[in-house]
């Protein structure tokens, strides 16, 4: 899992650095760090994991966003693929929301692939120039797994990179 993972950070590296080479300059922004998402299940539990994401800003203030994660405990894994608009207030300090929707998968005793939506935000806050730093990204993040809705919490922090 660490390979593929790493595999994929250098994937989204090369490319920010080819898009900010063709003279893009600060329209693409890449997050990753450390997740937690608290299941609402029967029973509920806590997980935690990654999150990865990247934006193509068309815009200031406007920009599409494919955002994927992974988190985990209890036995249980589960992984999401959304993409949707986020706004954004363009600032040292920015803050932005987003509605994603994709799609999500588990595993556990057995594995189920459902509709899921995240619908949150959370504030970035410039460390130097073109290095961000995530302070929260909080998503109220609905999965449809093994035919039940849950309307999960996730909470990240990381780092956002402006090329």
């Amino acid at each position: 899992m660490l390979r593929k993972l790493s595999l994929l950070c250098g994937l989204v590296l090369a490319v920010c650095l080819t898009t900010h080479a063709q003279g893009l300059g600060d329209k693409v922004e890449v997050f990753g760090g450390y997740s937690y998402m608290h299941v609402d299940n029967s029973p509920s539990f806590s997980t935690n994991g990654w999150e990865l994401s990247g934006q193509y800003k068309v815009n200031d203030w406007l920009g599409g966003v494919a955002d994927f994660d992974g988190h985990y405990g209890s036995g249980n894994s589960i992984h999401t693929f959304l993409f949707g608009p986020q706004v954004s207030w363009p600032a040292r300090v920015s803050p932005f929301a987003h509605l994603l929707i994709g799609a999500g998968h588990a595993s556990a005793i057995g594995e189920d692939t459902g509709f899921a939506l995240a619908l949150g935000g959370g504030i970035d806050t410039e460390i130097v120039p073109h290095f961000y730093w995530r302070v929260f990204q909080a998503d109220y993040l609905q999965t449809n797994f093994f035919g039940t809705r849950q309307d999960n919490a996730r909470i990240s922090t990381g780092i956002v990179i402006h090329f």
